[in-house]
C-alpha cells in the first residue's frame, strides 16, 4: 500500500502545532496481465519462474495463467481482460497481437517477429558450446538432428556446423518434422535409426533440445548402438527431467530461461507504464554444458593422450600442473605437449586451464555460493587468484558472468 509523507511519519507536526488531517491512501491499479506460457516443460516453467520474480520484487501484479502444454499454452478464444501479455508464439498469437495491447512474444514456432518484442534463445553460442564438447570427447565425425522448418533448430545447426568445420571435420544433418503434434514419437524413431546405422562410428551428435536428444538415445537402442560409446549424444535446454529420464542420461547445453521471463517482466512493465509499443529482442543466453553420461566417452586412439585427457577431466576440481598429466600419462611433457596440439589443437596447460574454468562457470551458474567459497573448493588461493584464472579463460569476471548468465538479482 502506498503511504502518503504525513501517513509514514506521523509523529511529525506542524508549524502550528497541529498534526495534519490523514488524507485517504490513493488506489493503486494493480497490473493484470496473462501468461499465455507452457507449464509442461522446463523451459516454460523457468519462463514462468523468473516473470514471477520480477512481479514478487516490483509488482504487485494480477495474473491470468493456466496449466497448459506447449502446443496449445492458451484457451481458445480466451478473453483477455488485461494490461499486458506475455506469450508462446503457438496458439493465437495474431488474435492477441491484433488487440494492440502491450505484449513480449516468446518465440518457438517461428523466429523473431515483426513489431513486437521478441524473445529468442541465443542458436549460435548453443550450438557451438554442443560443438566444443563433442569436439573435446575425442570425436572426429559428427552429427546433427533438428526439425524441420524451425528456425531456432536450424540457427543451432549452422552454428554447430560453423564451428566443427573450423576444426577441421564435417557434419551431417537429419531433420524431422518439427514438434511432433498429435502423433506419437514412435512414428519417427524407426527413421532416426536407420539414418544413425548410416553414420560412421564413434561420432558425436548434437540433439537441437532435450526432448528430440532423448528419442535419439531411443532410437539408438532400436538401431542396435551404444550411447555413448557408438553415439555420444547432448541436447539443449538442460531440463533435467528429459535429461533423467534417458537412458542414459543426457549432457545437454544449459540454457538460461529464467532470466529471460525476468528481463520479458521487466520490459512489459516498462510497456504498461510508457503506453506505448517497443520492437527488439530479449536474447535467452546459453552459458555452458552439464555433461552427464550420453557424452562420457573418450575416443581416442592413442591410449597415451587418453590417460593425459582422463586425468584432467578426473582432477578438474582441485589444482595440478602440467607435470602432473605427464605422469598420469606415462611419458615425458615435452611428448604428450606434441601430442595434444596436433591432436587437439592447444596445449596441455590450455586444456588444464579450459576445464577448470568451466567449472567455475558452472558452479557461478548453478549455485549461490560467494566466489570466495567457490575458490576455495577448487583451491585457488583467494578470490583475487581465482578472478584472474577465470578472466583469462572467459574473458570476463567471476561477478560479471554470474550477472549475465545466472539467476538475476533482485
Amino acid at each position: 500500500m502506498l503511504h502518503t509523507a504525513a501517513e509514514a511519519l506521523p509523529h511529525l507536526e506542524t508549524s502550528s502545532g497541529v498534526r495534519p488531517r490523514k488524507r485517504a491512501s490513493p488506489k493503486v491499479a494493480i497490473p493484470r496481465v496473462a501468461l499465455l506460457i507452457e507449464s509442461s516443460r522446463a523451459a516454460g516453467r523457468a519462463l514462468l519462474c523468473g516473470i514471477a520474480r520480477y512481479a514478487h520484487h516490483h509488482g504487485p501484479w494480477s495474473f491470468y495463467w493456466e496449466a497448459r502444454g506447449l502446443e496449445n499454452p492458451s484457451p481458445s478464444g480466451v478473453a483477455l481482460d488485461a494490461d499486458g501479455v506475455i506469450m508462446r508464439d503457438t496458439g493465437e498469437v495474431e488474435q492477441v497481437l491484433a488487440r494492440g495491447l502491450p505484449t513480449v512474444v516468446v518465440c518457438h514456432r517461428h523466429g523473431e517477429m515483426d513489431g513486437v518484442i521478441s524473445v529468442v534463445t541465443d542458436g549460435e553460442v548453443i550450438g557451438r558450446l554442443a560443438a566444443e564438447h563433442l569436439l573435446a570427447c575425442g570425436v572426429r565425425h559428427f552429427a546433427f538432428c533438428g526439425y524441420k522448418d524451425c528456425t531456432w533448430s536450424e540457427s543451432r545447426w549452422v552454428s554447430f556446423q560453423r564451428r566443427i568445420a573450423e576444426a577441421g571435420f564435417e557434419a551431417t544433418v537429419f531433420r524431422v518434422r518439427a514438434e511432433v503434434t498429435g502423433a506419437p514419437w514412435q512414428d519417427q524413431r524407426p527413421a532416426i535409426a536407420r539414418w544413425l546405422r548410416t553414420l560412421p562410428r564413434p561420432i558425436g551428435l548434437m540433439a537441437c533440445n532435450d526432448d528430440l536428444g532423448h528419442e535419439v538415445v531411443a532410437a539408438c537402442k532400436l538401431a542396435g548402438l551404444s550411447v555413448p560409446d557408438d553415439v555420444a549424444v547432448i541436447g539443449a535446454d538442460n531440463d533435467e527431467v528429459v535429461c533423467g529420464l534417458s537412458d542414459p542420461p543426457l549432457s545437454s547445453v544449459h540454457i538460461n530461461f529464467e532470466q529471460a521471463g525476468y528481463e520479458a517482466a521487466e520490459i512489459l512493465d516498462r510497456l504498461m507504464r510508457r503506453g506505448r509499443g517497443e520492437t527488439g529482442r530479449i536474447l535467452v543466453r546459453a552459458s555452458h554444458v552439464v555433461p552427464r553420461r550420453s557424452t562420457d566417452i573418450l575416443a581416442v586412439d592413442d591410449p597415451v593422450l587418453a590417460r593425459g585427457l582422463q586425468f584432467i577431466r578426473d582432477h578438474a576440481r582441485e589444482p595440478f600442473l602440467v607435470d602432473d598429466v605427464a605422469r598420469a600419462a606415462g611419458i615425458s611433457r615435452r611428448a604428450l605437449e606434441k601430442r595434444f596440439r596436433r591432436f587437439l589443437g592447444r596445449s596441455i596447460l590450455h586444456e588444464i586451464r579450459r576445464v577448470r574454468a568451466d567449472q567455475i562457470a558452472r558452479m557461478l551458474v548453478e549455485t549461490d555460493l560467494p566466489v570466495a567459497e567457490i575458490a576455495q573448493r577448487l583451491g585457488f588461493s583467494d578470490v583475487q587468484h581465482v578472478a584472474r584464472y577465470f578472466r583469462a579463460a572467459k574473458q570476463m569476471s567471476p561477478l560479471a558472468w554470474r550477472k549475465l548468465y545466472g539467476r538475476r538479482p533482485s
